[in-house]
């Protein structure tokens, strides 16, 4: 402080001089960095958030919408082709088996119920999709004219009351009417809509399996920028104030950096559930739906050989081709395609391939052994021209062994359904985990940091 002499001898002081301007600067750097930090960790906690919500919709679509609907409108092949396969049996019966032709009629109108459903599902899932709306409805239509057309064929062949065996020409002719209906438009109108059902499922995993990833990244990122201003923030003030780390904000780096920790391993979990829901459960799922539909129609093959002659060569093909499709042996003939079944041979190909593993796997395979070993018996029979050894046979044993190896079928499809349950099931759960946890960690970590930061501003106030 200097002292200044007025002319007229008095003394005053002169006026203080400023603070320097860098002390005046201190407060508004604490505010920019805290802004900063703030910006930052509101960034990581919306890279959680979008990524959390990404990997969620996922899981929905795949193991509780889309997914699920898909598999039942692949039930719809297999429904249609089981009831043209039913009609065929009880055509083939004649009036020498009236049980089980009662049972076949039965099984004709439990399928009808569950295609109706499955048409009900595959509308749903169409959505604004004109499209497949116009194809659900053409095989609603096609379905009244097909359902017509084989009650007339049973009712005829209730009339005719033929032995086992090939029922009389008019009755033929029904039938071949029905059954082209089928083949030819119903079940590729089915398998295509199953298919093009299948592309929602599809474009949504391939989305999510690559922003969640992406997301998980960003959470990262921000993360570390998030942890590197807290520290920023912690060494300016302690280098400022001359003091030792605020156990506040100090905690506040541990609570970012635990929470970093946590949404990166959740959202790395969903990326596994994602992957696992969609390749080991629901592509497993569709696979074996579909496997299950072409081996019905088999089977169906098997009686309509039987029940007309005309036309047994082009059944005993597409029953061979059928087979191919499922579990392929380069071969050329049913002939020589029995013998490599038979072998055991395990360098197979086709639809069932890659599912054909494990324990499970084995038995069904086994079980589709035993069925093409009474196909190849039932063959003989037919080219024997013993029919009623032949109805006898495709009615008794081949069935048994049909049903067996639908049976290992289904089992393998139901373990492959709990995988996807189980998938999307613990996705999911980890997600509330942190949909729990983020509110409280979010609010800890802003009182944190204004307890850490308000002491410091109010020393200059």
């Amino acid at each position: 402080m200097t002292m200044v002499r007025t002319p007229a001898g008095a003394v005053t002081r002169a006026p203080a001089a400023p603070p320097p301007a860098r002390r005046r600067s201190v407060p508004g750097r604490i505010r920019l960095i805290t802004g900063v930090t703030v910006v930052s960790l509101a960034l990581l906690f919306a890279a959680l958030a979008a990524g959390g919500s990404s990997a969620r919709e996922g899981l929905r679509v795949i193991g509780r919408d889309a997914g699920p609907q898909v598999v039942a409108t692949a039930g719809l092949y297999l429904a249609l082709s089981d009831m043209d396969a039913q009609v065929a049996n009880a055509l083939v019966m004649g009036k020498d088996y009236p049980q089980q032709r009662q049972e076949a009629t039965k099984a004709y109108d439990k399928r009808r119920a569950e295609a109706g459903a499955a048409l009900l599902k595959a509308y749903e899932l169409s959505l604004d999709d004109e499209a497949e709306r116009t194809t659900v409805r053409s095989i609603l239509d096609g379905l009244g004219r097909y359902d017509m057309l084989a009650g007339q064929a049973l009712l005829l062949d209730e009339k005719a009351g033929h032995a086992a065996g090939p029922p009389p020409e008019e009755v033929v002719r029904t039938y071949r009417e029905a059954t082209d209906l089928m083949r030819q438009v119903l079940l590729p109108q089915a398998y295509n809509l199953t298919l093009e059902n299948g592309t929602i499922v599809r474009a949504t995993y391939d989305e999510k399996a690559l922003w969640v990833p992406l997301w998980r990244a960003v959470v990262v990122v921000t993360g570390l920028i998030a942890l590197g201003c807290l520290i920023w923030l912690q060494v300016f003030l302690a280098r400022r104030f001359r003091r030792v780390f605020g156990p506040a904000l100090v905690v506040a780096t541990v609570t970012t950096a635990v929470a970093l920790g946590f949404g990166v391993h959740v959202l790395g979990q969903d990326e596994q559930a994602l992957r696992t829901a969609k390749n080991t459960g629901f592509d497993s799922v569709l696979t074996l739906a579909k496997a299950r539909a072409i081996s019905n129609s088999m089977q169906g093959d098997q009686s309509r050989a039987l029940l007309d002659e005309e036309r047994a060569d082009t059944y005993k093909h597409t029953y061979f081709d059928k087979s191919l499709s499922l579990v392929f042996y380069d071969v050329g003939n049913l002939d020589a395609y029995h013998d490599q079944v038979t072998a055991g041979s395990t360098n197979f190909l086709g639809m069932l391939g890659p599912e054909l593993v494990g324990s499970q796997g084995h038995a069904v395979f086994r079980a589709y052994q035993a069925f093409q070993t009474e196909d190849e018996k039932f063959r003989a029979l037919v080219d024997e021209k013993r029919t009623n050894e032949a109805v006898a046979a495709r009615i008794g044993p081949v069935t048994g062994a049909f049903t067996a190896y639908d049976d290992a079928l289904k089992a393998l499809a139901g373990t492959h359904q709990g995988v996807l349950a189980r998938a999307t099931a613990q996705g999911e759960g980890a997600l509330d985990d942190l949909w729990r946890l983020l509110p409280y960690a979010i609010g800890a970590i802003g009182l944190l940091v204004i307890a850490g930061v308000w002491p410091r501003l109010k020393e200059y106030r």
